[in-house]
Protein backbone atom coordinates (compact mmCIF):
# COMPACT_ATOMS: atom_id res chain seq x y z
CA UNK A 1 0.00 0.00 0.00
CA UNK A 2 1.24 3.63 -0.98
CA UNK A 3 0.34 5.74 2.55
CA UNK A 4 1.35 9.65 1.65
CA UNK A 5 1.02 11.75 4.40
CA UNK A 6 0.89 15.65 4.29
CA UNK A 7 3.52 17.17 6.74
CA UNK A 8 4.02 20.71 7.59
CA UNK A 9 6.62 22.56 9.62
CA UNK A 10 6.06 24.88 12.17
CA UNK A 11 7.43 26.98 15.14
CA UNK A 12 7.92 25.16 18.36
CA UNK A 13 5.06 26.04 20.45
CA UNK A 14 7.40 27.10 23.14
CA UNK A 15 9.52 29.63 21.33
CA UNK A 16 8.95 32.82 21.42
CA UNK A 17 7.85 34.80 18.93
CA UNK A 18 8.80 37.95 17.79
CA UNK A 19 8.34 40.36 15.13
CA UNK A 20 11.01 42.27 12.60
CA UNK A 21 10.64 45.81 11.70
CA UNK A 22 8.47 44.62 9.03
CA UNK A 23 5.83 43.72 10.96
CA UNK A 24 6.53 40.03 9.83
CA UNK A 25 7.39 37.28 12.03
CA UNK A 26 11.43 37.16 13.12
CA UNK A 27 12.55 33.82 12.03
CA UNK A 28 15.97 34.71 13.87
CA UNK A 29 16.58 32.21 16.78
CA UNK A 30 12.75 30.42 15.86
CA UNK A 31 13.22 26.91 16.53
CA UNK A 32 10.93 24.75 13.59
CA UNK A 33 9.44 21.46 14.14
CA UNK A 34 7.00 18.79 12.72
CA UNK A 35 3.48 20.18 13.15
CA UNK A 36 2.27 17.94 16.29
CA UNK A 37 -0.56 16.93 14.23
CA UNK A 38 1.24 15.91 11.44
CA UNK A 39 3.17 13.77 13.76
CA UNK A 40 0.22 11.64 14.62
CA UNK A 41 -0.74 11.11 10.91
CA UNK A 42 2.89 10.07 10.15
CA UNK A 43 2.93 7.20 13.09
CA UNK A 44 -0.14 6.15 12.02
CA UNK A 45 1.01 5.87 7.98
CA UNK A 46 3.90 3.84 10.08
CA UNK A 47 1.81 1.56 12.00
CA UNK A 48 -0.85 0.67 8.76
CA UNK A 49 2.72 -0.38 7.12
CA UNK A 50 4.00 -2.55 9.65
CA UNK A 51 0.29 -3.80 10.12
CA UNK A 52 0.11 -4.81 6.44
CA UNK A 53 3.96 -5.95 7.08
CA UNK A 54 4.38 -4.18 3.76
CA UNK A 55 4.25 -0.45 2.15
CA UNK A 56 5.53 2.47 1.61
CA UNK A 57 5.02 5.86 3.57
CA UNK A 58 5.85 9.03 1.52
CA UNK A 59 5.93 12.46 3.39
CA UNK A 60 5.15 15.46 1.08
CA UNK A 61 5.85 19.07 2.72
CA UNK A 62 5.27 22.46 0.57
CA UNK A 63 7.29 25.20 2.43
CA UNK A 64 11.03 27.00 1.99
CA UNK A 65 14.25 24.29 2.18
CA UNK A 66 14.29 24.90 5.84
CA UNK A 67 10.98 21.92 5.57
CA UNK A 68 13.83 19.37 4.10
CA UNK A 69 14.45 18.73 8.44
CA UNK A 70 11.52 18.34 9.31
CA UNK A 71 10.91 15.76 6.12
CA UNK A 72 13.89 13.84 7.54
CA UNK A 73 12.81 13.63 10.75
CA UNK A 74 9.87 12.05 9.52
CA UNK A 75 12.09 9.46 7.27
CA UNK A 76 13.75 8.86 11.19
CA UNK A 77 11.05 7.73 12.14
CA UNK A 78 10.54 5.06 9.62
CA UNK A 79 8.90 7.23 6.57
CA UNK A 80 10.58 5.52 3.40
CA UNK A 81 10.70 8.74 1.22
CA UNK A 82 10.58 12.74 1.27
CA UNK A 83 9.02 15.24 -1.33
CA UNK A 84 9.27 19.28 -0.72
CA UNK A 85 7.79 21.17 -3.08
CA UNK A 86 10.64 24.36 -2.58
CA UNK A 87 8.30 27.84 -1.80
CA UNK A 88 11.14 29.91 -0.65
CA UNK A 89 10.43 33.44 -1.69
CA UNK A 90 6.84 33.03 -2.15
CA UNK A 91 5.24 35.87 -0.41
CA UNK A 92 0.88 36.12 0.77
CA UNK A 93 -0.25 32.60 -0.19
CA UNK A 94 -3.06 31.42 2.15
CA UNK A 95 -4.93 27.75 2.63
CA UNK A 96 -6.65 27.67 -0.93
CA UNK A 97 -2.93 28.61 -2.54
CA UNK A 98 -0.80 25.55 -0.18
CA UNK A 99 -4.09 23.75 -1.47
CA UNK A 100 -3.28 23.94 -4.84
CA UNK A 101 0.24 23.59 -4.66
CA UNK A 102 -0.37 20.09 -2.80
CA UNK A 103 -2.54 19.01 -4.71
CA UNK A 104 -0.11 19.45 -8.16
CA UNK A 105 2.69 17.85 -6.23
CA UNK A 106 0.60 15.23 -5.24
CA UNK A 107 -0.12 14.53 -9.33
CA UNK A 108 3.70 13.34 -9.43
CA UNK A 109 3.15 10.64 -6.08
CA UNK A 110 1.69 7.06 -6.08
CA UNK A 111 -0.90 7.21 -3.30
CA UNK A 112 -3.95 4.63 -2.07
CA UNK A 113 -4.39 6.63 1.00
CA UNK A 114 -3.59 10.04 2.37
CA UNK A 115 -2.84 11.24 5.93
CA UNK A 116 -2.44 14.26 7.16
CA UNK A 117 -2.92 16.44 10.49
CA UNK A 118 -6.31 18.08 10.81
CA UNK A 119 -4.39 21.74 11.54
CA UNK A 120 -1.54 23.50 12.31
CA UNK A 121 -0.32 24.65 15.16
CA UNK A 122 0.36 28.03 13.79
CA UNK A 123 -2.64 29.07 12.18
CA UNK A 124 -4.93 27.04 13.01
CA UNK A 125 -7.51 26.71 9.94
CA UNK A 126 -7.88 23.18 9.61
CA UNK A 127 -8.42 24.00 5.72
CA UNK A 128 -5.82 22.70 3.27
CA UNK A 129 -6.44 18.85 3.70
CA UNK A 130 -10.15 19.25 2.94
CA UNK A 131 -9.49 21.67 0.16
CA UNK A 132 -6.70 19.11 -1.59
CA UNK A 133 -9.21 16.30 -1.30
CA UNK A 134 -12.20 18.54 -3.05
CA UNK A 135 -9.48 19.28 -5.66
CA UNK A 136 -8.69 15.44 -6.23
CA UNK A 137 -12.36 14.70 -5.88
CA UNK A 138 -11.65 12.10 -3.33
CA UNK A 139 -13.31 11.28 -0.02
CA UNK A 140 -12.38 12.94 3.00
CA UNK A 141 -13.15 12.24 6.71
CA UNK A 142 -11.47 14.74 9.23
CA UNK A 143 -10.42 14.70 13.14
CA UNK A 144 -10.29 11.10 13.00
CA UNK A 145 -8.96 9.21 16.45
CA UNK A 146 -9.03 5.37 14.88
CA UNK A 147 -8.60 3.95 11.19
CA UNK A 148 -9.30 0.56 9.91
CA UNK A 149 -8.33 -0.42 6.34
CA UNK A 150 -9.98 -3.65 4.81
CA UNK A 151 -10.96 -4.52 1.22
CA UNK A 152 -10.05 -1.25 -0.70
CA UNK A 153 -12.40 0.89 2.06
CA UNK A 154 -11.77 2.42 5.54
CA UNK A 155 -13.75 2.62 8.44
CA UNK A 156 -12.64 6.03 10.36
CA UNK A 157 -14.09 6.97 13.55
CA UNK A 158 -14.44 10.62 14.88
CA UNK A 159 -15.50 12.00 18.43
CA UNK A 160 -18.44 14.41 18.14
CA UNK A 161 -21.41 15.66 20.79
CA UNK A 162 -21.98 13.18 23.83
CA UNK A 163 -20.38 9.85 21.35
CA UNK A 164 -18.50 9.20 18.43
CA UNK A 165 -19.02 8.96 14.71
CA UNK A 166 -18.09 5.88 12.18
CA UNK A 167 -17.49 6.27 8.75
CA UNK A 168 -16.78 4.36 5.65
CA UNK A 169 -15.47 5.41 2.84
CA UNK A 170 -13.66 3.70 -0.46
CA UNK A 171 -9.75 4.04 -0.82
CA UNK A 172 -8.19 6.57 -2.26
CA UNK A 173 -9.05 9.05 0.68
CA UNK A 174 -7.58 11.76 2.72
CA UNK A 175 -7.86 11.31 6.58
CA UNK A 176 -6.81 14.16 9.45
CA UNK A 177 -5.40 12.91 12.51
CA UNK A 178 -6.43 14.27 15.94
CA UNK A 179 -4.82 13.67 19.24
CA UNK A 180 -5.46 10.24 20.31
CA UNK A 181 -4.98 9.08 16.83
CA UNK A 182 -1.49 7.65 17.37
CA UNK A 183 1.43 8.43 19.81
CA UNK A 184 4.14 9.46 17.87
CA UNK A 185 7.67 7.33 18.21
CA UNK A 186 10.49 9.11 19.01
CA UNK A 187 13.22 8.39 16.32
CA UNK A 188 15.95 5.85 17.21
CA UNK A 189 19.70 6.76 16.83
CA UNK A 190 19.98 3.89 13.73
CA UNK A 191 16.69 5.79 12.16
CA UNK A 192 18.48 9.01 12.24
CA UNK A 193 21.84 8.03 10.42
CA UNK A 194 19.49 5.60 7.92
CA UNK A 195 17.25 8.74 7.35
CA UNK A 196 20.14 10.91 5.87
CA UNK A 197 20.36 8.18 2.77
CA UNK A 198 17.07 7.93 2.44
CA UNK A 199 15.39 9.42 -0.95
CA UNK A 200 14.13 13.58 -1.25
CA UNK A 201 12.51 14.42 -4.09
CA UNK A 202 12.36 18.08 -4.87
CA UNK A 203 10.17 20.42 -6.92
CA UNK A 204 10.32 24.00 -8.01
CA UNK A 205 6.56 25.80 -8.48
CA UNK A 206 7.89 25.56 -12.25
CA UNK A 207 8.18 22.01 -11.81
CA UNK A 208 4.47 21.90 -10.85
CA UNK A 209 3.23 24.11 -14.13
CA UNK A 210 2.39 26.50 -11.59
CA UNK A 211 3.02 30.14 -11.79
CA UNK A 212 4.58 31.72 -8.19
CA UNK A 213 1.89 34.54 -8.48
CA UNK A 214 -0.96 32.99 -9.11
CA UNK A 215 0.05 30.89 -5.63
CA UNK A 216 0.77 33.88 -3.72
CA UNK A 217 -0.25 37.52 -3.32
CA UNK A 218 -2.17 37.48 -6.25
CA UNK A 219 -4.11 34.22 -6.06
CA UNK A 220 -5.24 34.15 -2.42
CA UNK A 221 -8.44 34.54 -0.88
CA UNK A 222 -7.08 35.71 2.40
CA UNK A 223 -4.31 38.52 2.28
CA UNK A 224 -2.78 39.39 5.75
CA UNK A 225 -3.21 42.87 6.72
CA UNK A 226 -1.16 42.81 9.65
CA UNK A 227 0.47 41.36 12.59
CA UNK A 228 0.49 42.15 16.21
CA UNK A 229 1.67 40.20 20.03
CA UNK A 230 -0.55 40.24 22.09
CA UNK A 231 -0.49 42.56 25.18
CA UNK A 232 1.96 41.96 27.95
CA UNK A 233 -0.14 40.78 31.13
CA UNK A 234 0.07 43.05 33.66
CA UNK A 235 2.06 41.75 37.36
CA UNK A 236 -0.79 40.71 39.64
CA UNK A 237 -1.10 42.24 42.89
CA UNK A 238 -0.69 40.42 46.38
CA UNK A 239 -3.54 41.35 49.18
CA UNK A 240 -2.15 40.61 52.56
CA UNK A 241 -4.12 41.16 55.59
CA UNK A 242 -6.84 38.94 57.60
CA UNK A 243 -9.47 36.69 55.45
CA UNK A 244 -12.35 39.19 56.07
CA UNK A 245 -10.51 42.64 55.49
CA UNK A 246 -8.46 40.86 52.31
CA UNK A 247 -11.50 39.76 50.84
CA UNK A 248 -12.71 43.47 51.10
CA UNK A 249 -9.83 45.14 49.60
CA UNK A 250 -9.80 42.55 46.81
CA UNK A 251 -13.78 43.66 46.10
CA UNK A 252 -12.46 47.10 45.92
CA UNK A 253 -10.17 46.43 43.65
CA UNK A 254 -12.10 44.45 41.18
CA UNK A 255 -14.62 47.73 41.31
CA UNK A 256 -12.08 49.98 41.03
CA UNK A 257 -8.93 49.14 39.00
CA UNK A 258 -9.68 45.68 37.39
CA UNK A 259 -13.81 47.00 36.93
CA UNK A 260 -15.36 43.52 36.47
CA UNK A 261 -18.12 44.48 39.23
Amino acid sequence: MKILVLMKQTFDTETKISLDANGKIDEAGVNFVVNPYCEFAVEEALRIKERLGAGEVTVLSVGPERAETSIRQCLAMGADKGVLVNTGGLEGGDEFTTAQIVAKAIEKVEYDIILAGFQAVDDGSAQVAPRVAELLGIPQVTVITKLELEDGKAIATREIDDGVEIIEVALPAIFTAQQGLAEPRYPSMKGIMQAKKKPMERYSLADLGLDAGLVGTDGAKVKIVELSLPTPRKGGKIVEGEPAEAAQKVVQLLRSEAKVI
